[in-house]
């Protein structure tokens, strides 16, 4: 068995519901589970507690967004085992509102393009914190424009290149979260240092004694890549985290859930670290 640490459920951009997840990952035979959705805490508190009733350990997680000005690039910031994650609720609500925002000004681009219902898109996000382009494109399949999340109509809408319903959001500086994480009394891992180029950054958070681990573990990473940064978090008496960075139908490309994932072990070495860290 292996356990999955990066999930995301309804609450932000997944496709499935706390519960069902949970009893998905207890039909795979995963020995623990971690839903980390995007700025949000609210589904990571629940899901532990249904993980309780269903029998299986699920971590408390969260993944939250953040900036990295030195080079200017958006960067992903893993959030294990608060003690209070309420603390980390007035971010999460200033990056929902942002998200917000922002998901407007997207929806009225795409109107000009495609004349869906908007009622559609707000279905499709039923459940979750806001309108994610995985909600638009949703909408969009169902009224017959594509046949997929991830083609061309994607590209042509949301590529951060020139896509023309793309809405840049900005997010808090990596160190302001990182702190956050740490005041809550939560465990920092650096989210999938290869598909986000943030190895520079990596060695730079290491350097400054702000990383508790690394994702080695992730669908982006090939067999050379997860060599590197196993060396890496080893050197440094990293943590070493992964999942499959799951979201159900919103997957891309498709994969279910446990397909990638960290050892056994991990939870117990989680575990160990936060205490000696926060003693």
């Amino acid at each position: 068995m292996a356990c999955d640490l990066h999930c995301h459920s309804k609450i932000s951009d997944g496709s499935i519901g706390i519960d069902e997840l949970i009893a998905l990952a207890r039909r795979r035979g995963l020995s623990a589970l971690s839903i980390t959705d995007h700025d949000a805490v609210a589904g990571a508190t629940r899901a532990c507690i249904v993980g309780k009733r269903l029998g299986l350990e699920v971590i408390h997680g969260v993944e939250m967004s953040a900036y990295d000005p030195k080079r200017q690039r958006g960067v992903h910031i893993l959030g294990y085992m608060c003690d209070s994650p309420d603390r980390l609720e007035g971010m999460c609500l200033r990056m929902s509102n942002i998200r917000r925002a922002a998901a407007k000004e997207m929806i009225t681009k795409v109107l000009r393009y495609y004349p869906i219902v908007p009622e559609s898109i707000t279905r499709c996000a039923t459940g979750s914190t806001t309108v994610y382009p995985q909600h638009i494109m949703h909408a969009l399949m169902e009224a017959g424009y594509t046949d997929s999340f991830y083609g061309d109509v994607f590209r042509k809408l949301f590529s951060s290149e020139g896509g023309c319903a793309y809405v840049p959001v900005e997010y808090p500086d990596v160190r302001e979260v990182i702190d956050l994480i740490h005041s809550a009394g939560g465990l920092v891992v650096l989210a999938h240092p290869y598909e986000s180029d943030s190895l520079e950054l990596m060695e730079e958070l290491t350097a400054e004694g702000l990383l508790n681990g690394v994702e080695v573990w992730h669908p982006s990473c090939d067999e050379q890549q997860i060599a590197s940064l196993k060396d890496f978090a080893e050197t440094h008496n990293l943590l070493m985290t992964g999942g499959t960075d799951f979201h159900g139908l919103y997957t891309y490309p498709l994969r279910p859930i446990g397909s990638c994932g960290a050892p056994d072990n991990t939870v117990q070495l989680m575990k160990e670290y936060k205490a000696a860290y926060f003693k």
